[in-house]
């Protein structure tokens, strides 16, 4: 396993400096699910939630989540996004949310993926607790990621 890039050789914590890297193309895809009862899906599926359609917004909050991600994770490089699309899907346990995000960069995209999802799944969360209160959020994780040293593909 490599180190933890955020350690100076004294253990102290720092950005890693990219100074030196080449902008390249990078993409990171990232996804994860909220678990909703067949009830909650039924008022969804037929537009009665109280406070009204979750996934638009949903889309919308991961997104701008993405856009902000190097203001909510203190060593995240600032990186222009040349594309963040979330996805929403119903699906039989509930939602499942995709993800993606693009940019040429000297460093990837995966915190900005990961934050849209996460983000978005929460969105749905406070979108539909007025209908259910054990909702879950789960599997959030990267799917895959190119560019950069090492592209990665989850098995």
């Amino acid at each position: 396993m490599s180190e933890l890039s955020h350690f100076d050789e004294k253990g102290s914590v720092r950005m890693v400096d990219i100074s030196e890297k080449d902008s390249t193309l990078r993409r990171a895809v990232a996804s994860g699910n909220v678990l909703l009862s067949p009830e909650t899906l039924t008022v969804l599926q037929s537009n009665k939630n109280p406070k009204g359609d979750p996934f638009e917004i949903a889309r919308i909050a991961g997104i701008i989540a993405a856009k902000k991600t190097s203001d909510l994770i203190p060593l995240c490089h600032q990186i222009n996004l040349s594309k963040v699309n979330v996805d929403v899907e119903i699906t039989d346990f509930g939602i499942r949310l995709t993800a993606e995000a693009i940019t040429t960069s000297q460093t990837g995209v995966e915190m900005e993926a990961l934050t849209a999802v996460s983000v978005a799944a929460l969105t749905i969360y406070d979108m539909c607790k007025a209908v259910q209160k054990d909702i879950e959020i789960t599997n959030i994780h990267l799917e895959s990621k190119i560019g950069g040293k090492t592209d990665y593909q989850r098995p």
